[in-house]
């Protein structure tokens, strides 16, 4: 028996460049740099965070996976300027989660840069645009008063909460996309009828 191959099946995760950061897909040398992230003590204050290799391992696939399944998914961040590894943002809904949810994760020594917002914007635009989605939401525990920062610049307002998520208590910020377009329009857009 003499075996045929078809065409190989891809993973087409799209890049997204912003003002400072580069939005790619996932890769195998991001596990070492993930893993030196996610092992400060601050990165699992409010979420859990893989604590081995084999765990950042797990969730490289996993995201490439969830990429490969629904057509969107989390990115990881570069610096545009230095090519530097600084996190992940983007998107995540898996089958009973309460709707599509904006996230990320940066690097603690880079916090209060402004990246996560950069980024949760690129996230909420793609959403928005190339996905059509009507909703946006973002899950996050009532005193991660950094994360509610982030999701309020981006215009994710408190829609329910708290509520509890595997035993812990979170608040789901929500933004629909016709909130997002009157936010985003400019004044001309708006007298024009084209921001509505």
């Amino acid at each position: 028996m003499t075996l045929e191959f078809g065409r190989p099946e891809t993973v087409t995760i799209p890049t997204v460049l912003t003002e400072r950061l580069v939005l790619r897909g996932w890769r195998l040398d991001d596990v070492q740099p993930y893993l030196r992230m996610a092992l400060h003590p601050e990165m699992s204050r409010y979420t859990t965070s893989p604590s081995r290799e084999s765990g950042v391992w797990n969730m490289t696939a996993f995201q490439i996976g969830h990429w490969a399944l629904n057509h969107f998914g989390m990115w990881i961040i570069e610096e545009r300027q230095s090519g530097e590894f600084l996190g992940r943002v983007g998107l995540y809904e898996e089958p009973g989660w309460p709707g599509c949810e904006v996230a990320w994760t940066v690097r603690h020594d880079r916090w209060g840069e402004g990246i996560a917002t950069e980024g949760a914007r690129a996230a909420v635009e793609f959403a928005f645009t190339a996905l059509g989605r009507d909703r946006l939401i973002s899950i996050i525990h009532p005193e991660n008063r950094a994360s509610i920062r982030v999701a309020e610049k981006v215009g994710l307002r408190l829609a329910e909460g708290p509520v509890d998520r595997s035993g812990e208590p979170r608040n789901i910020y929500a933004l629909t996309r016709a909130a997002w377009v009157t936010a985003t329009a400019s004044p001309r857009q708006l007298a024009m009828g084209e921001g509505q």
